[in-house]
């Protein structure tokens, strides 16, 4: 079996996380890559090396001269996110399939690296108000930052025709069920052929 990727991209907010986690459970296939980032863990409910490899800027400065990203980016002043090689790699060794939650550039850079391997899934919020409502209920932001993450989301938005498929993530079990049957039908492509 040759390994695939599913990224899915997203504004901060849009509701990609929750459903790559739902992915993860229903679909056995599948393994989360883990990103690396230089912020801050958010509370107590992120953990090092399960949600992400949090490493200092210095640490992913070098990993970035050394070539080991797939993509990454510095996704907000002194807070780079990426790819690492070896995570994808890891993935693909032990027989699955790699499933990613990466930001609108990283998806696309990701599309672009590994070309048909890769499904890129863009998860839409319904209007950017709907947005910021799921922003400010979310409490793990400031003010500031909220309006620094609506003001990216609204440039991001203009990216969706670039990916493979786009789910406006109105309701969070329909958009779902959609994401599931994309990834199947994605991972199942290949088998039928051979």
């Amino acid at each position: 079996m040759q390994g695939k990727i599913i990224a899915f991209s997203a504004p901060s907010g849009a509701g990609k996380t929750t459903i790559v986690h739902r992915m993860l459970e229903r679909i056995p296939e599948l393994s989360f890559s883990i990103s690396a980032c230089t912020r801050d863990r958010r509370g107590r409910s992120e953990t090092n090396g399960k949600d992400y490899h949090f490493i200092s800027v210095q640490e992913f400065q070098d990993k970035i001269r050394h070539d080991e990203f797939v993509e990454w980016e510095e996704v907000y002043e002194g807070a780079f996110y990426g790819t690492l090689k070896s995570e994808i790699e890891r993935i693909w060794e032990s027989g699955k399939h790699a499933v990613l939650d990466v930001d609108v550039k990283g998806g696309l850079s990701i599309k672009e690296f590994y070309k048909d391997r890769a499904l890129a899934v863009f998860v839409k919020p319904p209007s950017l108000e709907i947005l910021e409502q799921r922003l400010r209920a979310r409490a793990t932001d400031s003010a500031a930052s909220i309006s620094s993450r609506l003001y990216k989301a609204n440039f991001e938005l203009a990216f969706e025709d670039r990916f493979d498929e786009v789910i406006v993530n109105d309701d969070l079990d329909t958009a779902t069920a959609q994401a599931e049957k994309l990834v199947r039908d994605f991972i199942q492509a290949d088998a039928e052929i051979l």
